[in-house]
C-alpha cells in the first residue's frame, strides 16, 4: 500500500495523489450484498438541507457489511475489494456453509487466508473473539460497545485500539484519538489494524475530484454578504476582529465540547484532549 504520484503536466496533477489499490483482487462486488443508495443531498424529509455542502457525486451501491459473525465457524477471504462508502478495504468471505458476508479487512488479510469467530479460540491476527480472551498490549479493531450489537467502534482506514489492561469485568482501551476508555470485557473485537493505511496521505488535489465524492464547494463566512453570514460584510478589511466566530445562524462556534453523552461518560478513564492543552 503506497502513495502513487502523477507526473505534473497541469497544476492539480502536480499536487495530487491516490492509492495504489494493490490489495484489491477484483472490481466487481457481489450483488447478492448489494442494495440501492439514494442520493439525500444533505435534505430532510421536507426537503430542506440539514447538512451543508452535499449533493452531486458518482452513483454507488451500499455494501451489506456483516459487524457481529456467526460463533464458532471458520471464514475464508474470497476476495479484497474497494468500497465507496468507507475508507477502509472490505473482504469477501464465505463461511463452511457457503454463505458469504462482507466485513471489514485488516492488514493481513489476503486472498485464501482464513480466520474464525468464537469465544475459545486461537490468539491470532483477524480472530474474533472477546476481549476476555484477548492477551493485555494486543491491538484490536471493529469493537463492540453494547455485547452482541456488532462493531461501532475503530472501524476507519488504518485504525487500531490496544487493549490496556482486564479488571472488574471491564476491558480498558486504548483509542486511536488517544482517548482511554473501558468496555464490557465480554464486547468482541477482532485482532490486527484496519486495511488502507495509507489513506491519511492522499490528497484530493483537484476540485473535481471533491465533487465525485458528492461534497459541494464550502464558502467562508468573511467573504459573504452581512446579510448571508454574521462574519459577512464590510469594506474589505479585518472581520470579525475580536468576536467569537459564529455559524450562518449566529450561534457559537469552536472552542467547546459539543459532545454530550452522559450515559457513556463514565467509561472514558482519560480524555483524548488531556495533554494536548497547556
Amino acid at each position: 500500500m503506497a502513495i502513487k504520484a502523477y507526473r505534473p503536466i497541469t497544476p492539480a496533477q502536480r499536487q495530487k495523489t491516490t492509492e495504489d489499490y494493490d490489495q484489491i483482487t477484483t472490481k466487481k462486488p457481489m450483488k447478492s450484498l448489494l442494495v440501492a443508495k439514494k442520493q439525500q443531498a444533505g435534505k430532510n424529509n421536507q426537503g430542506r438541507i440539514t447538512v451543508r455542502h452535499r449533493g452531486g457525486g458518482v452513483k454507488r451501491h451500499y455494501r451489506v457489511m456483516t459487524y457481529d459473525l456467526p460463533k464458532n465457524v471458520t471464514f475464508t477471504v474470497e476476495e479484497i475489494e474497494y468500497d465507496p462508502n468507507r475508507s477502509a478495504r472490505i473482504a469477501r468471505v464465505k463461511d463452511e456453509n457457503g454463505v458469504y458476508y462482507y466485513v471489514l479487512a485488516d492488514t493481513k488479510m489476503v486472498k485464501g487466508t482464513t480466520f474464525k469467530a468464537g469465544d475459545d479460540i486461537e490468539v491470532e491476527d483477524s480472530n474474533r473473539l472477546p476481549l476476555e480472551n484477548i492477551p493485555v498490549g494486543t491491538f484490536v479493531y471493529a469493537i463492540e460497545i453494547t455485547p452482541g450489537k456488532g462493531a461501532q467502534m475503530v472501524r476507519a482506514a488504518g485504525a487500531s485500539a490496544q487493549l490496556m489492561a482486564k479488571e472488574d469485568g471491564y476491558a480498558t482501551l486504548k483509542m486511536p484519538s488517544g482517548e482511554v476508555r473501558k468496555v464490557l470485557a465480554t464486547c468482541e473485537a477482532s485482532i490486527g489494524t484496519v486495511s488502507n493505511l495509507q489513506h491519511q496521505n492522499v490528497k484530493i488535489g483537484a476540485a473535481g475530484r471533491r465533487r465525485r465524492k458528492g461534497i459541494r464547494p464550502t464558502v467562508r463566512g468573511v467573504v459573504m454578504n452581512a446579510t448571508d453570514h454574521p462574519h459577512g460584510g464590510g469594506d474589505g478589511g479585518r472581520h470579525g476582529s475580536g468576536k467569537a466566530p459564529r455559524t450562518p445562524w449566529g450561534q457559537l462556534t469552536l472552542g467547546y465540547r459539543t459532545r454530550h453523552n452522559k450515559k457513556t461518560n463514565k467509561m472514558i478513564v482519560r480524555s483524548r484532549h488531556e495533554g494536548k492543552r497547556k
